[in-house]
C-alpha cells in the first residue's frame, strides 16, 4: 500500500522512513506563521519569556509575522499592538510583512508556499497553500508549542480523496464548486482529516480557483486541504521557494478513508443562505431578494479572477442606488495588477469602493450593516454579526455574482451579464 502526500511530507518531518494515519510523531514544522492579533500572539510573546524563559527563536528563518488585521490602526490601542509586534520580530530577527495584504494569500507570495513543505498557523485559512502541494494546518491555540519547542506532537491524519470531474459551465466559479462539495458530502465530512482534491475536472479551475476551494477546507471539518502540484502551480511556486524541498505526489495505492467523486457538469451557481456556512442552495431558488451591500475580497475570494469577472459583469453598467459595494482585493501584488489592467477603473468607474487589502471587511471589524440588512459576500462566513447587526443577512456566493446584485439590488444570476 503506498502513501498520501500528506503522510510523505510528515514522514520527512519526523525524520521517518514512513508513517500512515493515525501514527503519533514529533513533526518539525518547516514554517511557523502568525498574524498578530490582540490575546494570540501579543499572549505568545510574553509566554514565551515569562512561562518558558525564551528570549529568542533559536531558527528565525522558520518564523514570518503577518499584519493583516486592524490595518490601518484606528485607535493607539492598535497600533500600540503593531508596535509591539514590529518590535518582537526586529528583536527575533524574524520576517515581518506588514500591509502587504491578507496574509494567507501574501504567504505564497513571498515564498513560504514550498511544495513538500510542512506549515503552521493560528488560523485555519494558511490551508490553501495545499494548492501548491503544502500540508498548511491552523492549529489554533496549540501553535504556541510551535514557538518554544523545536517539534510539535501531532498525529497523522486520515485523508479523504475528492475526485473532480465532469465540465463546468459558464458563470460557475471555485466557490461553486466548493459549496457543491459541502452540499454534497456534508460540513462534517472531512473532520478531523485533509481534504485532498483531484480528479479530471482539476484542469478546469485555476491555481487562484484551487486557492478558494484548499482555503475553505475548514467547512468541511477538514483540518487542511491539499492538491498535489502539477507544472502550472509548480511554475509558480518553486520560484518563489524560500528553501528547496523536494515536491512529493500521492501514490497511486495510497489508502484514502473514503473517495468521493464529484461531478461538476450540471452544476449552477450556488448561494450560502444565512446562518451556516453550510446552507448551499441553487442560486435560482433565490433571485430577487433585496440585497443593500456586496462584499468582494477575503482570503477566499479576492484574486485577479474575481476581479476580473466582477469587472466584465459591472463593464458599462452602475451599481444600483444605495447599493453599498466594497472591494478590498486580496493582496498589494494583485490590486496592482488589477490597477494595470484596468479592472479598478472599471469598477469604481461602475460605483464600487475599492478599499487597500486587510482582513478587516471579513472578520468583522468594519461592520456597518444594521437590523434587517443583506449583504452579498465572498467572504469567509455568514454567521450572524459577521458584518454588523446580529440582525442582519449574509449571503455567501461568487464573485460575478456579487456584482451582478449590486446592479440590481437584489441577488441575481451574474450568467445573463457574461
Amino acid at each position: 500500500m503506498g502513501y498520501t502526500i500528506t503522510e510523505k511530507i510528515l514522514a520527512r518531518v519526523s525524520g521517518k522512513a514512513f508513517v500512515k494515519a493515525g501514527d503519533e510523531v514529533m513533526a518539525k514544522p518547516d514554517y511557523v506563521i502568525a498574524y498578530d492579533f490582540p490575546g494570540y500572539t501579543d499572549v505568545y510573546f510574553k509566554q514565551m519569556k515569562e512561562d518558558f524563559g525564551i528570549e529568542r527563536v533559536a531558527e528565525p528563518d522558520r518564523y514570518a509575522i503577518f499584519i493583516d488585521h486592524m490595518v490601518p490602526a484606528t485607535t493607539p490601542k492598535e497600533e500600540e499592538l503593531h508596535i509591539g509586534t514590529r518590535t518582537w520580530c526586529a528583536e527575533n530577527g524574524v520576517a515581518l510583512y506588514e500591509r502587504k495584504g491578507i496574509g494567507h494569500q501574501v504567504a505564497a507570495e513571498v515564498g513560504y508556499a514550498v511544495p513538500g513543505a510542512f506549515v503552521v498557523h493560528f488560523d485555519g485559512h494558511i490551508s490553501q497553500l495545499g494548492t501548491f502541494g503544502t500540508l498548511a494546518m491552523g492549529i489554533r491555540r496549540n501553535l504556541l508549542e510551535a514557538f518554544v519547542r523545536e517539534r510539535i506532537s501531532i498525529k497523522v491524519p486520515q485523508t479523504v480523496r475528492v475526485n473532480l470531474r465532469g465540465t463546468l459551465q459558464k458563470g460557475v466559479m471555485a466557490r461553486d464548486v466548493f459549496h457543491h462539495l459541502v452540499r454534497t458530502l456534508g460540513p462534517a465530512s472531512c473532520r478531523f482529516q485533509v481534504l485532498e482534491v483531484g480528479g479530471p475536472a482539476l484542469s478546469q479551475i485555476s491555481t487562484e480557483g484551487l486557492q478558494t476551494i484548499t482555503g475553505l477546507a475548514m467547512f468541511t471539518g477538514a483540518v487542511t486541504a491539499i492538491v498535489n502540484p502539477d507544472e502550472e502551480r509548480l511554475a509558480y511556486a518553486l520560484p518563489r521557494a524560500k528553501k528547496k524541498i523536494e515536491p512529493v505526489w500521492s501514490d497511486p495505492d495510497a489508502e484514502y478513508s473514503a473517495v468521493h467523486d464529484l461531478d461538476l457538469t450540471d452544476l449552477e451557481p450556488l448561494v450560502v443562505i444565512p446562518p451556516t456556512p453550510a446552507n448551499s442552495r441553487n442560486l435560482s431558488e433565490y433571485l430577487g431578494i433585496e440585497i443593500n451591500a456586496g462584499y468582494l475580497g477575503s482570503c477566499a475570494s479576492g484574486r485577479l479572477e474575481d476581479l476580473r469577472v466582477a469587472a466584465k459583469v459591472l463593464q458599462g453598467r452602475q451599481v444600483k442606488d444605495g447599493f453599498q459595494l466594497n472591494v478590498v482585493p486580496t493582496s498589494q501584488e494583485i490590486m496592482a495588477a488589477a490597477g494595470r489592467e484596468g479592472l479598478l477603473s472599471t469598477l469604481v468607474e461602475a460605483g464600487a469602493f475599492v478599499s487597500s487589502p486587510s482582513c478587516d471587511y471579513c472578520f468583522g471589524r468594519i461592520a456597518t450593516m444594521s437590523a434587517n440588512q443583506r449583504a452579498v459576500s465572498t467572504g469567509t462566513l455568514n454567521v450572524r454579526g459577521r458584518m454588523g447587526s446580529p440582525d442582519s443577512e449574509i449571503y455567501l456566493c461568487n464573485a460575478a455574482t456579487v456584482a451582478a446584485s449590486a446592479i440590481e439590488g437584489a441577488i441575481a444570476d451574474p450568467r445573463k451579464y457574461l
